[in-house]
């Protein structure tokens, strides 16, 4: 399946809120983390500059944010989610495996978040991540610069 990313805009908060809620707010749940509207906006504007619709014909399909961090020298995935839809068709491996084969040229790591009770870890397992550290509610994941 072909996808293409676009800078988010105001425009697409409210379609990022619904998003966030069809994806997220089992797993958030789950964990006894908030879905509340205001903590859903609040997780969607963390980094917002660096926010991508991921869109399949037009058609608006996920959202992808990743981040460079100057301080630590690695890239950091702030959100990927894919539309229901448009999952189980490869688009979020696809989008990491292209941030690694990046990460791997720079000679950096890439670190992400999972919630423990989503099933994405499996995927970011395969990809390479090893969990480093977790809280309350998430595992946090490196993909080390020799591995990228």
């Amino acid at each position: 399946m072909d996808f293409t990313l676009r800078k988010a805009s105001a425009t697409d908060i409210p379609y990022l809120l619904d998003l966030r809620d069809i994806t997220m707010r089992r797993y958030l749940e789950e964990t006894g983390s908030p879905t509340s509207k205001k903590a859903y906006l609040e997780r969607i504007m963390l980094h917002f500059d660096e926010a991508n619709i991921i869109e399949v014909d037009g058609e608006k399909a996920g959202l992808f944010k990743a981040k460079f961090l100057a301080d630590t020298q690695q890239w950091f995935v702030v959100q990927i989610q894919v539309h229901p839809d448009y999952q189980n068709q490869h688009i979020g491996s696809r989008l990491l495996s292209e941030l690694i084969a990046r990460a791997k040229q720079e000679h950096v790591a890439v670190t992400l978040g999972v919630l423990k009770t989503n099933p994405a870890r499996a995927l970011y397992e395969r990809l390479g991540f090893r969990s480093v550290g977790e809280t309350e509610f998430e595992y946090t994941m490196l993909l080390p610069a020799e591995a990228a």
